[in-house]
């Protein structure tokens, strides 16, 4: 396959370059009678109860003439030397010709090449002018507005010249010295893709619960049909008294909090000298077509009951992480509302959001046409995992998609063992009645923060009365819990709440394990009432901000709740009333 048919030289990398630009010269000459045909009729010519807003009106006309400025300015520096002093002035409205800061699609020298230069600042021109356009548009609702800027990014984003073949010159340069290997290769990976319905970010096969994944030593002491109870094996001779209970997101595989020994949070835990449980949630399948949102609140609670037994303590400590930290703040409210706060000693949130009026880029897809979509593609009762992912995909559509259709089918590179993609990757199917409750009770209605407008188990819930003392995280650069959003959080308990904002986003500002010096984190003791205010009165720390939690946990659980006890009897995992059912990482880690 490798060899060129007799007679048939492959073109070079000049040849190739001549066609790009005879391509472009046809393009301009297209683009010239374009503007012809769009603007000179009208001049002075269609009265003005035919004019057209968005169409023909003045000020679009004005921005179509900015951008065949622009447009022919870059043409006429690549195609008439003569004219590039002239030119570049004409272009300064386009940047300097410099890719923008952070923009990893063009930093390869090939870009830099006077062909290839052109074409990459052409389209940083149009996607520039679409997105302005975006903004000029009137009569839209703010929120229809960001809905189609999101819409109008992703298609830019698709359109660059670096997911094509032959306007990318790495690419081009690839193909010539493999001989095409690499679009083989690539054509491989994108059929591997297509068979999996998923969209590949690392190698098959590189990592194995297990073995270099959820390694850290415990077992599973309890089971029902939505969670496993996994206990970990303490590492110390002497446990804090108050033991730690784990809920992640059933949005996605519990060992986020489990990656490799190095990155694993609940290690770094176990190590600190807490007695660590972590519930697990089962993927969906048809028999949870009626789990709703009730389910999980109770679920979290019978972890609490559980654990408060197994160790007869009167109080844990709870995590929450994403929508399981959505949840815990509905768990506290109905526990306060039933009198039985006290049994939850303090409450971590990691990157939770409780209200909704803010939600970032999610609520792009949550309407009503998008949800009743969502009900065609769960006849069995759940939702495939991969359409959750592939709507995180999208976004960061630059980052997650097109970077590996780039990388992995265009130039056929090998894909690059990476833990965090790997999980990922490894998807979950969601309840279907919880899902579309979720989106519309949450997301679109906002109904979380109005006291008494949810119900769950017959309990309302109002989060001003919890009083749980509180830590609230987010991370800076979060695109799925904006920092702005949970810090709303804040203002809603009853009880004292400490706010920690991380370095980067969702899942790295949260696994950031202390010895690897990454990020940093603020915090800022006075009392504000805005993030902006926060972040202006905040102190910067290196690194990790795990020690400072640990650190808060150890103030809150009192003098009996924090001292030390011995980690023997039911303080090892299935030494209790709870008998071993399995190891680590469990049972519904593994179903797919």
């Amino acid at each position: 396959m490798s060899e060129t048919p007799p007679g048939i030289a492959a073109p070079t990398l000049a040849e190739l370059q001549h066609w790009t630009w005879v391509m472009g010269r046809a393009q301009q000459m297209m683009l010239e009678q374009g503007l012809d045909a769009i603007t000179t009729p009208l001049e002075g010519i269609v009265p003005e109860t035919m004019v057209v807003p968005g169409f023909n009106d003045p000020a679009t006309l004005g921005r179509v003439r900015d951008f065949w400025r622009d447009g022919f300015a870059f043409w006429q520096q690549a195609l008439d030397p003569s004219a590039q002093g002239a030119a570049r002035g004409a272009a300064q409205g386009a940047g300097d010709g410099k890719p923008a800061p952070g923009d990893k699609r063009f930093k390869a020298p090939q870009w830099r090449e006077p062909v290839f230069d052109l074409i990459r600042r052409s389209y940083e021109t149009i996607g520039d002018h679409m997105l302005r356009s975006v903004d000029a548009v009137e009569g839209l609702e703010p929120k229809q507005k960001e809905q189609l800027r999101f819409a109008t990014r992703g298609f830019v984003d698709a359109m660059s010249p670096t997911n094509f073949a032959f306007t990318n010159p790495e690419v081009i340069e690839r193909t010539i010295e493999t001989r095409g290997e690499n679009l083989l290769q690539g054509l491989q990976n994108m059929m591997a893709d297509i068979g999996r319905g998923q969209l590949s970010h690392t190698a098959q096969g590189s990592f194995e619960l297990g073995r270099n994944l959820a390694m850290t030593p415990g077992k599973v002491v309890h089971r029902t049909p939505l969670y496993e109870l996994i206990h970990y094996a303490p590492t110390t001779d002497q446990v804090q008294a108050t033991p730690l209970v784990i809920f992640p997101p059933w949005i996605n595989r519990f060992y986020i909090l489990d990656l490799t020994p190095e990155k694993s949070f609940i290690r770094w835990a176990v190590e600190q000298g807490l007695s660590v449980f972590m519930v697990s949630w089962k993927s969906a399948d048809a028999s949870m077509k009626d789990v709703v949102w009730d389910d999980y609140v109770a679920a979290q609670i019978d972890a609490i009951e559980t654990v408060r037994g197994l160790l007869d303590v009167p109080a844990v400590h709870t995590i929450g992480y994403c929508v399981a930290g959505t949840t815990l703040a509905a768990t506290l409210a109905v526990l306060s509302a039933r009198g039985q706060a006290d049994r939850v000693a303090s409450a971590t949130f990691f990157t939770a959001q409780v209200d909704f009026a803010d939600a970032g880029e999610l609520q792009h897809f949550v309407d009503d046409e998008q949800i009743g979509l969502l009900a065609t593609l769960s006849p069995e009762g759940f939702l495939d995992g991969r359409y959750m992912a592939a709507t995180f995909n999208l976004l960061r559509g630059r980052d997650l998609i097109w970077n590996y259709v780039t990388n992995n089918y265009l130039l056929g590179k090998d894909y690059v063992p990476f833990d965090l993609l790997h999980w990922n990757g490894d998807t979950t199917n969601l309840p279907a009645k919880w899902h579309s409750a979720y989106l519309t009770d949450l997301y679109r209605d906002n109904l979380l923060v109005k006291p008494g407008a949810i119900s769950v188990g017959g309990t309302p819930v109002d989060l001003g009365r919890v009083t749980t003392p509180s830590y609230v995280q987010a991370g800076r650069e979060d695109h799925i819990a904006p920092a702005e959003s949970v810090w709303k959080l804040t203002g809603l308990f009853a009880g004292p709440v400490k706010f920690v904002l991380a370095g980067s986003g969702h899942i790295a500002g949260v696994v950031n394990p202390p010895a690897a010096g990454k990020y940093q984190y603020w915090t800022n003791p006075a009392a504000v009432e805005s993030l902006a205010d926060f972040i202006a009165g905040a102190v910067e720390t290196k690194g990790s901000w795990w020690p400072d939690w640990v650190a808060w946990l150890g103030e809150q659980a009192g003098t009996e709740g924090a001292k030390r006890v011995a980690a023997t009897g039911a303080r090892v995992p299935g030494g209790g009333a709870l008998a071993a059912l399995g190891d680590a990482p469990g049972d519904y880690v593994r179903m797919r």
